[in-house]
């Protein structure tokens, strides 16, 4: 059964979500999120779309985007989750599919600030509703560029949240008041297939498969441009974490160790 078409119209912005394969907790280590910030940083560069909101999850990604020309957001998800992929797989020493199917996708006007502003507050309320963060400000989410007003180097403000006052100190202390009411549903809980014990059981007692000698990854080597990713990395997390402050020391003792 061929798969439905995705709706793709000018003046739209998409709320995205991508997750791991088998849902597995793949985006926990934080060099594959400084990693894909990367990774989204020159997919700009190169697809010229805006990012209003980003959301890393341990197993999932949200987005809300809004390309250039409606036909660029194939592209843009196509060459975005190939080449993390491709890092992923490299990182972590593992073969296949890293993501996991389609990603999801709902497309909305841009111009529709209610419908924006409650995809902007999910989005960025992710965390708190997994009991990861008390508050909002989470290191890998954008949260913080609307609430201290600072830039990531990534992602931008959506209009609708421009226009929530006459001046910008206005428009983020009404978006703070509006995320402090958010009350996020609880998730449910995770049930069992028949069969599913049992299965673990045994891929514990199996014995590791073993790659084909003649197997050969896409990349043969991988030189990641560490200088370039820690630097978009760390202009990301430090406009958006809950303490700069504390960020900027780690950050400095980790460069006097790594000399």
């Amino acid at each position: 059964m061929p798969r439905q078409r995705r709706e793709l119209r000018s003046g739209y912005c998409y709320h995205i979500t991508t997750r791991c394969n088998n849902r597995e907790f793949r985006l926990t280590r934080s060099e594959c999120r400084e990693v894909l910030l990367f990774a989204i940083k020159r997919c700009q560069d190169k697809y010229g779309f805006k990012l209003y909101a980003l959301c890393i999850m341990s197993n999932h990604v949200h987005y809300l985007l809004e390309p250039q020309q409606p036909d660029h957001l194939p592209q843009i998800m196509h060459w975005l989750n190939w080449y993390t992929a491709m890092c992923f797989n490299q990182m972590l020493n593992r073969t296949g599919h890293f993501w996991e199917k389609r990603y999801h996708s709902t497309g909305f006007p841009t111009s529709d600030k209610r419908r924006a502003l409650n995809t902007l507050r999910y989005i960025h309320g992710n965390p708190k509703a997994a009991n990861m963060q008390q508050g909002f400000f989470y290191d890998f989410s954008n949260y913080g560029t609307y609430d201290r007003l600072t830039h990531d180097g990534i992602t931008q403000w959506h209009p609708a949240f421009l226009a929530l006052g006459t001046t910008l100190e206005i428009c983020a202390a009404a978006y703070r008041k509006f995320c402090k009411k958010y009350k996020p549903k609880p998730k449910p809980e995770k049930k069992n297939h028949w069969g599913s014990k049992l299965l673990a059981k045994l891929r514990a007692r199996g014995k590791p498969t073993k790659v084909s000698p003649g197997q050969k990854s896409l990349w043969e080597e991988w030189d990641a441009p560490a200088e370039e990713i820690r630097k978009v990395a760390e202009k990301f997390v430090l406009a958006n974490c809950f303490d700069p402050k504390f960020i900027s020391i780690t950050s400095s003792l980790i460069e006097k160790n790594t000399e």
